[in-house]
């Protein structure tokens, strides 16, 4: 309520509804909801679901994860794909040491000590901010790969450092189809997503907004900055979390500490960034833009026929200049586009 009723965040509190109203449609939820979960396993090949379907919500997952944290919170971080790390080998570990471990629970619990990690890497996030504030999180992303690589104990005594992940089961059923992975997925990927929804329209998630838009006077009227700041970086990095065990288990099948490099964190923040940064919308958006782009370009590439090597410099520049258009036409990314087409489909063809 003192939100709501502050002067100095009122104007960017109304902003944030109407570029993201919070009203949806539920017909049309209930649709995507359907068509996902019925028509997507039917239709859908083998090679579309494992190669394309479940990493996008993977990705998805890691974006609302990142973008939770710098969308709303507005702490900036190139640490995700630590996170992710984080909890895929977490997860590999409880279930490997702790006999008759639930998959989902591991799952949990791997995005529990996720939100550990990101709990301590987030103190300098109290003190400073910006450019600094990355710099710490970047350190974030070394020093764990620096862990899972001198660590034998983190790798099961691996000699390469690559481990093959345990069968998915869950109650005796094992998901082995590409059909029951991508049905997996898609539950525990919606359920948080309606999480963090609701968790945005509560009193966490303005807290989140005021703090990005003024820390200073979201704490005179009430707001503790630094509960605030961590509990996004708990957040965060829990999703975070769980999207690297859904990683590592539904779709690469190992654990190794190249699958988490930088390329991967900087590819997330790329999601938000073309999605919509301070949407939930927008990091399925940008997930599937980035998924997708690597696939129509080479298709191009190959229709055109231009060489291997210039396909994929033309990807890097295609990324480059995407970022730099929607940072300077379209800040709110993919999402706001959205939501203008749905207006002007709304009105048209009456103009008023």
């Amino acid at each position: 309520m003192l939100y709501r009723e502050a002067g100095q965040f009122k104007t960017s509190y109304q902003a944030d509804n109407q570029i993201f109203p919070i009203r949806q449609d539920r017909y049309a939820i209930a649709i995507v909801l359907l068509v996902a979960a019925v028509l997507v396993p039917l239709l859908a090949s083998p090679y579309l679901l494992s190669a394309l379907l479940i990493p996008f919500l993977i990705f998805a997952l890691a974006a609302l994860g990142l973008n939770i944290l710098t969308g709303y919170c507005g702490q900036l971080s190139l640490g995700s794909a630590a996170f992710m790390a984080v909890g895929a080998y977490a997860a590999f570990n409880f279930v490997a040491r702790v006999p008759g471990m639930p998959l989902l629970l591991a799952f949990v619990l791997g995005g529990l000590c996720a939100a550990v990690v990101g709990i301590v890497f987030g103190l300098p996030s109290l003190r400073v901010r910006g450019f600094y504030l990355a710099a710490s999180t970047l350190a974030t992303q070394f020093f764990v790969v620096w862990c899972l690589t001198k660590i034998p104990y983190l790798t099961n005594y691996s000699a390469s450092g690559v481990v093959t992940v345990q069968k998915m089961q869950i109650l005796g059923y094992q998901f082995n189809s590409p059909q029951s992975k991508y049905l997996l997925v898609l539950v525990i990927v919606g359920v948080l997503a309606l999480l963090a929804k609701n968790m945005i329209r509560s009193n966490v998630g303005r807290s989140w907004m005021a703090v990005r838009d003024m820390d200073v006077a979201a704490e005179v009227i009430g707001f503790r900055p630094l509960r605030t700041k961590l509990l996004a970086f708990a957040v965060s990095s829990f999703y975070c979390g769980v999207a690297g065990a859904l990683y590592a288990f539904a779709y690469l099948g190992t654990v190794e500490p190249e699958a988490y490099n930088l390329d991967l964190s900087f590819r997330i923040l790329f999601m938000i960034i073309i999605g919509g940064v301070g949407s939930v919308l927008g990091s399925f958006l940008g997930a599937a833009f980035i998924v997708l782009l690597p696939v129509m370009l080479n298709i191009v590439g190959h229709g055109l026929g231009l060489p291997t090597s210039f396909a994929s410099n033309l990807e890097l520049m295609v990324f480059g200049a995407l970022i730099i258009f929607f940072l300077i036409v379209e800040p709110h990314g993919l999402a706001r586009l959205w939501q203008v087409g749905k207006e002007k489909l709304r009105l048209w063809p009456f103009p008023h």
